[in-house]
């Protein structure tokens, strides 16, 4: 990579239209005195592994089968970027801000996620396995198929987000707030409803026998009639 693609901003350097290698990355990081910016870049398949990209912004990228293992991502924006199958494991992403992103089928096990905000995102089939999740946030974000195990979404308000199929064994609800959004046929496996408010929310697929599940929980006239419908009995 040369340089001529860069120009210097108040505090660091954007990067336009190029592709990276791990080689370009260590080098921008030794010469730059600020957070680094990436417009319409592309990291494809690109080892990024335990790298300090502190700050970075990544605006328009392609980053498929990426790797930000172990990497410091704390403070860092991604918008509009195309992210699939990308490898965050033990990374640390606190207070990362994910905006309009296709990171389906994307790993962040054991990753620290404290106080990360995704919005308007495709995480279907991503793997949140052992997070560290203090503060995260979905917003109007499909998280169909995903493996959200013991993630914790107390007192939170959920708006748009579909669970369909997702894994929540154990996922804590309790005093959460759903507007909109789907947990049809989702995997509710000691899930935590106490307390919820589940009146917006999609609840086809799941079994009476799941219906334990909710007691504590405030569902609406239409929702009740369907789990009862589950039997083969009629509501009239």
């Amino acid at each position: 990579m040369t340089l001529d693609h860069t120009a210097p901003t108040a505090g660091g350097v954007t990067v336009l239209n190029r592709t990276l290698g791990r080689a370009d990355i260590e080098q921008l990081i030794e010469e730059a005195r600020g957070p680094l910016h990436f417009e319409d870049c592309d990291f494809d398949d690109a080892d990024l592994s335990r790298l300090n990209l502190r700050g970075a912004t990544f605006e328009r990228c392609a980053i498929a089968q990426a790797s930000f293992l172990g990497a410091a991502l704390v403070h860092t924006h991604w918008i509009k970027c195309r992210a699939r199958q990308a490898d965050f494991r033990s990374a640390d992403l606190v207070d990362a801000v994910f905006r309009s992103s296709d990171l389906n089928n994307t790993n962040w096990r054991r990753a620290k996620l404290g106080a990360v905000h995704f919005r308007g995102c495709k995480l279907t089939g991503a793997n949140f396995e052992d997070c560290a999740t203090l503060g995260l946030e979905f917003d109007e974000t499909l998280l169909v198929g995903a493996h959200l195990r013991r993630v914790s979404f107390r007192k939170t308000t959920l708006r748009n987000l579909d669970f369909s199929d997702a894994d929540l064994a154990g996922a804590d609800f309790r005093d959460a707030v759903f507007e909109g959004g789907s947990l049809r046929n989702a995997h509710l496996r000691d899930t935590l409803f106490e307390g919820a408010d589940l009146r917006g929310v999609d609840l086809h697929g799941v079994r009476l026998i799941d219906a334990g599940l909710f007691r504590g929980a405030t569902i609406s006239y239409e929702q009740a009639a369907e789990l009862v419908t589950e039997l083969g009995l009629r509501v009239v």
